[in-house]
């Protein structure tokens, strides 16, 4: 009984070391530029009280470049209230694209934003600090 458990605490803080070092909790920056593959980018920064997310829209490509959605181009698209450390939850709102959308910052570097439309449609961007 001794060994089992020797060996699980051994397992335990190698599975531990093995975890990469994660930031205390708000510690990640989201201001500044981020893009993605496509070369969409936004420009987040902490808005409110300080802990809520703004994104404007900073350039647009793709199909989503139609002379509607370019007519947001330098303007705030979102906002997002912090759910959780380094997570935030609002709306995208520019024109014809609409969707509730989840932003995470999953590194120092990179931001996700998966966005929905009627709940079931999902998609998840990431982009990079520019």
């Amino acid at each position: 009984m001794h060994t089992m458990k020797m060996t699980l605490a051994i397992g335990a803080l190698c599975a531990a070391a093995a975890l990469p070092v994660v930031a205390a909790p708000g510690a990640a920056n989201p201001n500044g530029t981020f893009v993605d593959s496509y070369g969409t980018s936004f420009e987040f920064s902490l808005c409110g009280d300080g802990t809520a997310l703004c994104g404007v829209l900073t350039n647009l490509e793709g199909q989503s470049a139609t002379e509607e959605n370019l007519a947001y181009v330098g303007q705030q698209v979102m906002q997002a209230e912090q759910v959780a450390p380094n997570e935030w939850k609002g709306a995208l709102d520019a024109g014809g694209i609409s969707a509730e959308a989840t932003i995470t910052m999953t590194g120092p570097d990179t931001i996700d934003i998966q966005g929905c439309r009627a709940a079931i449609l999902c998609q998840t961007l990431t982009y990079t600090r520019a």
